[in-house]
């Protein structure tokens, strides 16, 4: 029996093989092409060598040479940008095609969920002109409110296994949610996206960047607005002014990864299961839940940085305020945060 296979194996490596150096594309015909082209130029341009040697009037041939000069530039910059978009092309269809066979492998495993490639979804965005179609806003809203949910999950599980015990990292009054994972899993939509079908290193590069620019911003526009950090990594090596760093620069490559290659097509996944109707209502529906969460949210922080510097509530709304979310319960929303420079 293990003959057998074997030799099934090797009769299909084989007919790979095969089908490889019988495939010729358009564009590698063009190639051999263009190949011929150039060989066929040298005998043109090692005459106009000759003549420059033998010339006693070099400026004579000034425009001449310029003109190839500018000519042979510009074959460069066609050629440079036939290898980028060949070089992408090859990239893609080879990243699909690995992407399609492991979630058909995925597929058959039952305990595991099944986390389809993005050319499926893709296609199947297409195919029944979904409300929520590429990145457009719907896509980008749901995308932000989920994130904001299972970020938060994902960092109170890591502080259980780190510190062992379970920390709050939410973002906002109400519920489990932090709009910073939210913005990340956005901007690494937005940036990513375009990779989604190509080789993870894209991914993991991009992730870095466009992870640790959030983390960066967040960082600053909350300690220009309230006066307060949510994190500082000043401790850590490699750290820019304590708000990010090279280890969660590094986390945010792989988070990348995980999110174009895992994450984002299951929460896709998730969201075309949406009726086009129900799943606009539903987005407006949380859209005005997160606004009014949010600007709870920097009411309630504005207020318990005042009270830390002794200032009493001006009026009846600012003692509802006090009352609502007093030091106790902003201290277990928030427990890393700090007031003051």
């Amino acid at each position: 029996m293990n003959k057998i296979k074997k030799r099934g194996d090797n009769f299909k490596n084989n007919s790979t093989e095969a089908q490889e150096l019988t495939v010729c594309t358009e564009i590698e015909k063009k190639s051999v092409e263009l190949l011929e082209a150039i060989n066929d130029s040298n005998p043109e341009i090692k005459a106009l060598y000759d003549e420059l040697t033998e010339a006693d009037n070099l400026e004579a041939y000034s425009g001449r040479v310029h003109g190839e000069l500018a000519s042979y530039r510009r074959v460069l910059t066609n050629l440079l940008g036939a290898y980028q978009a060949v070089l992408s092309t090859s990239d893609e269809l080879g990243a699909r095609w690995d992407d399609l066979h492991k979630s058909r492998r995925h597929k058959k495993k039952r305990y595991l969920p099944y986390i389809p490639a993005n050319a499926e979804i893709d296609y199947a965005e297409r195919l029944t002109d979904h409300f929520a179609q590429g990145i457009n806003r719907y896509k980008l809203l749901l995308v932000c409110f989920i994130g904001s949910f299972f970020g938060v999950v994902i960092e109170m599980l890591w502080t259980l296994l780190h510190e062992g015990e379970i920390l709050s990292r939410a973002g906002l009054v109400y519920g489990p949610f932090n709009l910073l994972y939210g913005f990340g899993a956005v901007a690494l939509t937005l940036s990513l996206y375009r990779f989604r079908n190509h080789r993870k290193w894209l991914s993991f590069v991009g992730g870095m960047v466009i992870g640790s620019a959030v983390e960066y911003v967040c960082s600053f526009v909350q300690e220009l607005v309230f006066g307060s950090r949510s994190w500082d990594y000043s401790g850590h090596p490699f750290n820019l002014n304590g708000r990010i760093c090279l280890e969660y620069a590094i986390f945010w490559g792989v988070l990348g990864v995980l999110w174009v290659k895992g994450l984002y097509p299951l929460v896709a996944k998730w969201i075309l299961k949406l009726p086009s109707r129900a799943g606009r209502i539903l987005t407006a529906t949380l859209l005005v839940f997160f606004v009014i969460n949010a600007a709870a949210t920097v009411l309630a922080i504005a207020r318990w940085a005042q009270r830390i510097d002794g200032i009493g509530a001006s009026g009846a709304f600012w003692e509802f305020i006090d009352t609502r979310f007093n030091d106790t319960r902003m201290e277990k929303i928030f427990p890393n945060m700090v007031f003051g420079k």
